[in-house]
């Protein structure tokens, strides 16, 4: 068939090829027409989504660089104590701890912590453009206006101190100073957080709180604390002082800073009248607690003196001072019917071979006639006083003097300062009450300052009565029921003691615990008599009675005549010979936790800047006003950048291809 025969095949194929080619092309150039439109709506799309996203960029960083500069010009200060917004402040009031503690200086600085917070509260002050400043300092607690920060170094009131801080006390006396003024003000507490200085449990705070909270325009609180490490420092303090005969005992304790590590040797030196005398001194440890006996010139009746160790860390607790009055003997009270008791008590109160001790013996009935004022101490063992005897009893007690009660061995009802002996008890056959449990640290029987405990534990009864009512107990039986209890009445102490030196009770008559029980409630007796030379910078007993002058009397260091009554020493004041030294609290370590400053400031809003480590840098606060100048040219060069116009690229043309 002629249809089917390879030519005509060929033919057909060969005229079915151009019009294929052609409806190929046909819809090859529909296909790109078509994603040539796409492409384009895109571009266009993206186009105008870019102008637009380029035009929002160039508006916000024209809105922001009108912000910086509205910013610069208000000339803002940025510091962790004193916020934003500085240059408005129109008064600061600054509370400065002029306490021993703040003396110390830091480990990478030759200034104390006081002269580095003087330092950087002046540069803080010019900062803001010197507003109104009040100073009250720790010392003398009363307000004073500077005229300016340039002299706040070179004021007495700036000086460093001996004595303590109370931030209640210096908090309430800011809010005293605001309440008539109207002015934008802040608080400014520069301090080196000594804990003891803060009283962080004291009630006072919710009082200078409520102060605060109540003036007219509310101030803003900012803490400045100086703490972290410090160089290494060691103080020497007198913890008490008594003249027995031609000697005088001193009880003292060298501490060393927290990172003392080891044994070291100090040199210590005591001054007495003028005559210097040095020993060296071995630290075991962070702490040594020891007697030294001061032998005193032949028929010296006063006289005063110091010990002093090398300079260290802090000038202002390298001494310690003491002075002393005439011999006095100690003379003690024993009241209680003749027998085996009352012969236990006179030999414990004075010892064969203290010729400074005596003791005598009345009946109960003729006590109110034989208590005077002049006794170290009194022993009772009988039922407790009634009457004109128990009044004669707590008005010596009133005036610093101790009294041991011992059980009157029989069943009594009396009671005296709401205490009374419960009835007489037995220990069951062939057993003993044993004493088990004391305190080691306070009281009678506390360890000697060398650490050596009291043979306490030897102390056994088969007899016993339990002083009942409001006491603390300072020693237990095995049982837990008290064998010595102890109630303070102003100055006195009244001592209860469960068992008497009598043999058929227990073994308390030998000199175990009975003999440094009953010298140690003489000694505290006595020590009130010694204690008027002895008080503490800003202690009532240290200041001026009306009539009275201050004259200092020895040559250590450099005193500062305006600061006369805030500094250690030994002083004349009007008739009384005193050795005036720091509260022993300026030589505890412990400082104050975040949690405790917030629970003392809580609801204040305060501010905290914590400059430890950074002793070397003077400054608080910082300028921002410059950064924003910077942020003004960085927003406009980044608005030009925007502006620009984009840049065109030229017409590619394709090239045809050779013929």
């Amino acid at each position: 068939m002629l249809f089917l025969s390879p030519i005509f095949l060929w033919f057909l194929a060969a005229a079915a090829v151009p019009i294929v080619i052609h409806l190929i092309n046909r819809r090859r150039h529909k296909t790109i027409q078509w994603a040539a439109m796409q492409f384009l709506l895109k571009a266009a799309r993206e186009s105008r989504g870019k102008k637009k996203l380029r035009h929002i960029l160039i508006l916000t960083c024209r809105a922001l660089s009108i912000a910086a500069l509205a910013a610069a010009a208000a000339r803002p200060i940025a510091s962790g104590l004193l916020g934003w917004g500085g240059g408005s402040i129109e008064t600061v009031v600054l509370l400065l701890d002029r306490s021993a503690s703040m003396e110390i200086k830091p480990g990478d600085g030759l200034d104390s912590r006081r002269q580095i917070i003087i330092q950087k509260v002046r540069e803080a002050m010019a900062d803001l453009g010197n507003p109104r400043l009040v100073l009250i300092d720790s010392a003398s607690n009363n307000p004073q206006e500077i005229p300016s920060p340039e002299i706040l170094a070179d004021l007495s009131s700036t000086a460093g101190t001996d004595s303590a801080a109370d931030f209640p006390t210096l908090l309430n006396r800011a809010a005293e100073f605001l309440t008539s003024s109207t002015e934008r003000a802040e608080v400014w507490l520069a301090s080196d957080l000594q804990s003891s200085n803060w009283h962080h449990h004291d009630e006072r705070w919710d009082s200078a709180r409520a102060n605060l909270a109540a003036l007219p325009q509310k101030p803003a609180i900012r803490v400045l604390s100086l703490t972290g490490p410090t160089a290494t420092n060691a103080s020497v303090r007198v913890l008490g002082s008594r003249r027995t005969g031609d000697e005088l005992l001193l009880d003292l304790e060298v501490l060393r800073s927290r990172e003392a590590r080891g044994s070291t040797s100090v040199p210590l030196t005591t001054n007495l009248n003028g005559t210097r005398t040095t020993e060296n001194l071995t630290l075991p440890g962070q702490s040594l607690s020891f007697q030294k006996r001061v032998p005193l010139p032949s028929g010296s009746e006063t006289g005063h003196g110091w010990l002093s160790i090398p300079a260290d860390g802090n000038a202002r607790d390298n001494a310690a001072f003491f002075a002393y009055g005439p011999a006095r003997p100690a003379a003690s009270l024993v009241v209680a019917p003749a027998g085996e008791t009352a012969e236990y008590l006179a030999l414990a109160t004075a010892p064969p071979g203290y010729g400074n001790l005596s003791s005598f013996r009345v009946d109960p009935v003729q006590a109110a006639q034989a208590i005077t004022p002049d006794l170290a101490a009194i022993f009772w063992a009988a039922p407790l006083p009634t009457g004109a005897t128990a009044e004669a009893i707590q008005q010596f007690l009133t005036s610093g003097g101790q009294v041991l009660f011992l059980p009157p061995a029989t069943a009594s009802q009396n009671s005296f300062l709401d205490l009374k002996w419960a009835d007489p008890s037995e220990a069951p056959a062939g057993k003993f009450f044993i004493l088990s449990d004391w305190n080691h640290t306070d009281g009678p029987l506390r360890d000697s300052i060398d650490g050596t405990p009291v043979a306490a534990n030897r102390l056994k009864a088969i007899r016993r009565q339990i002083p009942l009512g409001d006491a603390t107990p300072l020693a237990r039986w095995e049982d837990g029921e008290p064998v010595i209890a102890r109630r303070i009445l102003d100055r006195g102490t009244a001592w209860f003691l469960g068992s008497i030196p009598d043999y058929t009770w227990s073994n308390l008559g030998d000199a175990d615990v009975l003999l440094p029980l009953v010298q140690r409630i003489v000694e505290a007796g006595t020590d009130r008599f010694d204690a008027s030379y002895l008080t503490t910078v800003g202690s009532d007993s240290a200041r001026l009675l009306p009539g009275e002058t201050r004259r200092r009397l020895d040559d250590f260091g450099t005193p500062d005549p305006a600061n006369t009554e805030y500094e250690s020493g030994i002083f004349r004041l009007g008739e009384r010979l005193l050795a005036i030294n720091r509260p022993p609290q300026e030589d505890s370590p412990e400082i104050l936790t975040r949690e405790q400053l917030n629970a003392a400031l809580d609801g204040t809003n305060f501010t905290l800047l914590d400059q430890a480590g950074q002793a070397n840098d003077p400054s608080l606060s910082r300028d921002v006003w410059r950064a924003f100048l910077v942020a003004v040219l960085f927003f406009l060069l980044a608005e030009t950048l925007l502006c620009l116009p984009k840049k065109s690229h030229p017409e590619v043309l394709p090239q045809k291809s050779p013929a």
